[in-house]
């Protein structure tokens, strides 16, 4: 798989411009970007941290993925995101290595990064986005 480095980490959150404000005063991070990821049932922010970023997730709908896992769980640590070169590669290297997928193809995700998610029952309960490395402006 070789990730480059860890893309992002997700936070489930219940509200996303108080949270926004959070990160903003608490740890002086600014949000460079929120969008609405429709067919997940999410909006997003981001904040750079280094080479890392950090993104919020407010479900816009009670069934969606954010929904449910606040439900379940309450807001916090919802993924880890790793950047790789070529996620359809790490997919497959994934699977020749006994991990179940939730995404079988890379979809599209925020930041328009091509994203694919492995099943946390198959990394020590972890839920692991591979994304999409972006690649240089020519």
């Amino acid at each position: 798989m070789n990730p480059t480095h860890i893309e992002h980490i997700g936070f489930a959150v219940k509200d996303l411009e108080e949270s926004i404000r959070y990160w903003e005063k608490v740890f002086g991070l600014k949000c460079y970007r929120v969008e609405e990821v429709a067919d997940q049932k999410v909006r997003t922010a981001f904040f750079r941290l280094g080479a890392t970023k950090i993104e919020l997730l407010e479900s816009t709908d009670p069934g969606g993925p954010i929904g449910k896992f606040i439900e379940k769980r309450g807001e916090g640590m919802h993924h880890i995101a790793f950047a790789v070169d070529d996620v359809q590669a790490a997919l497959e290297q994934a699977t020749e290595n006994n991990i179940a997928l939730i995404d079988k193809v890379p979809r599209a995700g925020a930041e328009g990064l091509q994203i694919a998610f492995l099943d946390p029952r198959s990394t020590y309960g972890v839920l692991t986005e591979l994304c999409a490395t972006p690649k240089p402006d020519k």
